[in-house]
């Protein structure tokens, strides 16, 4: 939970509601992964495909978080889609480099954990879920489009955050006139 919220968290909601949206419209409908068609969606991602274990390090009996494989930000674009989502422990989940990719994170951690010899499995069992759910291979175009969409939202947002508490000083100030 935020202790303390800043124009960027208001800017960074707005762009994942945006790439919600997107990856819904690939989709071909809503992917709520906390009711319906979409939480059975993940679920079966979970139990079904992964088998309970973090896509990365293969542990069990944790908790498990939605990773998106294709980062879910305004800098890589990823889409709120069920082939770019898998499970992966807290620790796993917390511990990537926001600027790398999801192969880099898997062969990091293998290689971290002495489990180098697991990293192809799992890179073609991560690979075949993306293939599965039909995860949209966007054009060049598709993708410079989201971004130039996501970057625009974001400034625009936090723009109109700052906006904002200059409008309450000046609201406030025209009120404490009127008062006199």
């Amino acid at each position: 939970m935020t202790t303390y919220n800043t124009d960027s968290d208001s800017a960074n909601t707005s762009v994942r509601a945006f790439l919600t949206k997107v990856g819904e419209f690939y989709l071909g409908r809503t992917f709520n992964t906390g009711s319906g068609w979409g939480k059975d969606t993940w679920i079966k991602i979970k139990s079904n495909n992964f088998k309970d274990k973090c896509a990365y390090c293969g542990i069990t009996d944790v908790p498990l978080q939605i990773e998106h494989l294709i980062m879910f930000n305004r800098t890589q674009c990823g889409m709120h889609h069920p082939g770019n989502v898998v499970p992966a422990c807290k620790k796993c989940n917390s511990s990537r480099n926001r600027s790398s990719s999801w192969n880099e994170h898997l062969e990091l951690i293998c290689n971290n954990q002495s489990q180098s010899h697991l990293f192809s499995k799992r890179f073609k069992k991560i690979s075949q879920h993306i293939s599965d759910y039909q995860y949209p291979k966007l054009t060049k175009e598709q993708y410079s489009a989201i971004r130039v969409i996501a970057e625009s939202l974001y400034k625009n947002i936090k723009t109109e955050g700052l906006k904002s508490l200059d409008m309450y000083k000046e609201l406030i100030d025209n009120f404490t006139a009127l008062d006199k």
